[in-house]
């Protein structure tokens, strides 16, 4: 696992972006916690979080490009896009997708939903200009804590990260998850 800052990070996009291209995992920061993702559209990268985390088939959620992507391609009614509107910010929507070859299917296993957020953070930007959708997921091995600074990413997943972009601490707490299927809401975690 290279550790690299964000001035770093920034400043060698076109790089970064083909690392990401290529399949390569990064540890990154958001407004609530650090995060292990990959571009959501390939297979083989998705396959290794699932690995690294040993996770099972529980859905991953994304970081999407943009509102009008998650217009495109989730189904947004009345309901959602109130909750839409609070975007960018600590929210992880689930929503039903719409484009069945917008994400990976292994991200979601076949289910019709999926999460999206759009974190209040200068990662978003990034993923924006990327153009395409990013697994976000707490940095952990299933079941166990979340990390709130890259020194604790536990030993056993850096052999297997490329990168982690170190901001310091980051005291915050996952995401709320609102569900917002068939104009029903509903709040998972606060």
């Amino acid at each position: 696992m290279k550790i690299i800052k964000k001035e770093e990070f920034l400043e060698n996009l076109e790089f970064y972006f083909r690392e990401i291209r290529e399949g390569k995992i990064f540890v990154y920061p958001t407004d609530t916690i650090y995060g292990i993702g990959c571009d959501a559209t390939n297979d083989d990268s998705v396959n290794k979080i699932r690995q690294i985390k040993k996770r099972d088939e529980k859905p991953f959620s994304i970081i999407a490009p943009s509102k009008d992507w998650i217009k495109k391609d989730c189904v947004v009614d009345d309901n959602s896009e109130k909750w839409l509107n609070k975007l960018p910010g600590a929210y992880t929507l689930i929503l039903e997708l719409r484009n069945w070859v917008a994400v990976s299917d292994k991200v979601n296993f076949g289910f019709d939903s999926i999460g999206v957020r759009i974190p209040d953070h200068w990662i978003s930007r990034v993923i924006e200009n990327y153009g395409k959708p990013f697994v976000t997921t707490s940095v952990n091995i299933s079941g166990e804590p979340f990390i709130k600074n890259i020194d604790n990413v536990p030993p056993e997943m850096k052999d297997e990260i490329d990168y982690a972009i170190d901001e310091g601490n980051i005291e915050g707490n996952p995401s709320t998850i609102v569900k917002l299927i068939n104009g029903v809401e509903e709040i998972i975690r606060r």
